[in-house]
């Protein structure tokens, strides 16, 4: 695992920026597995910026988003789909067509769920995901539980998953309670993994994902059996590795 140090959100975000394309300039076509939240936006305009500017394209490449609120259409400004529409792809030269979002309307939840696990297995899975980190250690909508679930599923929100969210929303009684979330079996089989963090308000979570126990009550620490982690905060967000004494790059 490789862990860099960064200044604050906005260094935070050109550095992960800049793995981001540096991934698509290696490989043109290659499959980014994309988060949603506060924390990869700044990311994202970042490499808007820089598409925009011609230094690279994603005409070819394929996209798999983590998750999507249950019940809500893709229209709705508080989906998934609208934010990687306003946020991202609005404002690249990708294919709409090679972007994908679990349904949050399916009829069928179930069914959507192994649609999704088999769309992503069929792409050869993610060659770089890219994953935020919740406050209780979730990746995607993996929330903290007794065990990890390998598939794409739909899980309930937990209440602090809920009041993170609800300044998103007119109050938190119209937060979603569910979700279609991306399981860990999917993220794991991701070639490269890279997580963002920012902020004090991550640090115990940063903490106990990297140097705690293995368990599914802490969801990120599984990324401690991955391969290929690059974990990119600031210094904020790392403080507690700092203090540990784990090893950083600037």
């Amino acid at each position: 695992m490789r862990i860099y140090l960064t200044e604050d959100y906005d260094a935070m975000s050109r550095r992960a920026a800049n793995l981001i394309s540096a991934e698509v300039i290696r490989k043109p076509d290659c499959v980014l597995g994309l988060a949603t939240g506060s924390t990869p936006v700044g990311t994202y305009k970042q490499l808007a910026t820089w598409n925009q500017r011609g230094d690279f394209s994603f005409k070819e490449v394929r996209s798999v988003n983590l998750d999507e609120y249950k019940g809500l259409a893709p229209t709705h400004d508080q989906s998934y789909r609208y934010f990687m529409q306003d946020n991202f792809f609005d404002h690249i030269d990708i294919d709409v067509k090679n972007t994908n979002v679990p349904d949050g309307l399916a009829a069928d939840p179930a069914a959507e769920c192994a649609r999704y696990d088999e769309l992503v297995r069929s792409l050869g899975y993610a060659d770089l995901q890219l994953l935020g980190l919740g406050r209780n250690g979730h990746i995607g909508f993996n929330e903290p539980c007794d065990h990890f679930v390998k598939e794409t599923h739909v899980v309930d929100l937990t209440q602090s998953t809920i009041d993170a969210n609800a300044r998103f929303f007119a109050s938190a009684d119209d937060v979603p309670r569910q979700a279609l979330t991306m399981g860990i079996g999917c993220i794991m089989a991701a070639r490269r993994v890279l997580l963002i963090a920012s902020g004090a308000d991550k640090a115990d979570a940063v903490y106990n994902a990297f140097c705690g126990p293995i368990t599914p009550y802490c969801p990120a620490s599984i990324l401690q059996l991955h391969d290929d982690v690059v974990l990119v905060g600031d210094k904020a967000a790392l403080s507690k590795l700092i203090a540990a004494g784990v090893p950083v790059c600037e």
